[in-house]
């Protein structure tokens, strides 16, 4: 195992500690009952499985249990169903002997929704994501019509940027509507690119003075439902955070929530930051990321250059 420098880059400042970069998780797996794995970015790009992640957890799920099982719980920002995400797991080849459960953004926005029944709802995504509407009780209408709008992504992902949206932005926000954020990432890796998602609209909402609740990472309410989830699995309570590890390729959702509720993290550089940390192309190895551990508002407990056992 290498570490990086604790050397802090701003003369006057005191040295940070530094964050190990690890070889796989074998050497710390044993310290955990519990990881919340991110799947976009860890387990796949969005046209191909990572298969030493699978491997990795697959591996940890065996180890002998610490006073209990050692479960996988998948924790995705994707604004669809748990079903949804497993279905295009199954399309990677990802095995399902990999995880336990699954929790999405979808997931936590449906109970949203479900909060308010009979509400006029503008969906401002695209047609896949409208599983998210399945069995509850609400009218889908058009914007200037709505009661809330559910953001779950950009219609066109491939060529469309927030202020396409600027139009339909201002109309809800003329009115007051409030905005429900499915997905609060800002952009996911597919194949190389960074493609943009719902929290950039969501953040271009709040920038014009719109009311804004998000559902997913790095939120509280994700970490509580899953810890509570993983809790239900053997009938016992929720795992202990500390003794929970957060695996994700961001650091303002994955790494930032787990750092809030007192998990430690783990970040996969091969995911959204690859460009900034060198490692887009598929020659290159992740080299001293100290200074730009450094000048990062928050930091991992570890760095890992895909997840790997």
């Amino acid at each position: 195992m290498t570490q990086t420098s604790d050397r802090s880059p701003v003369p006057g400042l005191p040295a940070r500690a530094h964050v190990p970069t690890l070889g796989g998780i074998s050497g710390i797996a044993e310290g955990y009952d519990l990881i919340l794995c991110d799947v976009w970015g860890v387990l796949h790009d969005g046209t191909a499985a990572h298969r030493g992640a699978s491997d990795a957890l697959m591996r940890f799920r065996a180890l002998p249990g610490a006073g209990r099982p050692r479960r996988v719980v998948l924790v995705s920002n994707a604004p669809r169903p748990w079903a949804g995400v497993q279905t295009i797991l199954d399309g990677f080849g990802i095995p399902r002997e990999a995880y336990d459960a699954i929790l999405t953004s979808g997931d936590l926005t449906r109970k949203l929704i479900s909060a308010h029944p009979g509400e006029r709802i503008h969906h401002l995504g695209p047609e896949r994501d409208a599983t998210i509407f399945a069995g509850l009780d609400v009218t889908l209408v058009p914007a200037e019509a709505a009661d809330r709008v559910v953001c779950t992504g950009l219609f066109d992902d491939t060529r469309e940027t927030a202020e396409d949206y600027r139009a339909t932005l201002e109309g809800l926000r003329a009115r007051d509507v409030p905005m429900l954020c499915a997905n609060p990432d800002l952009v996911v890796e597919r194949a190389g690119l960074l493609i943009p998602c719902a929290g950039l609209v969501a953040e271009a909402y709040e920038a014009l003075g719109g009311g804004v609740t998000y559902a997913g990472k790095p939120h509280r309410p994700v970490y509580e439902a899953a810890l509570a989830l993983a809790g239900t699995l053997d009938g016992r309570e929720a795992p202990d955070p500390a003794r929970t590890l957060a695996v994700g390729d961001a650091l303002r959702t994955d790494i930032a929530g787990a750092s809030a509720f007192g998990i430690p993290s783990l970040l996969v550089a091969r995911g959204i930051h690859a460009e900034e940390l060198g490692v887009s192309a598929a020659h290159a190895t992740l080299g001293d990321i100290a200074g730009w551990l450094d000048a990062q508002a928050v930091r991992p407990d570890a760095v890992i250059e895909r997840l790997t056992w």
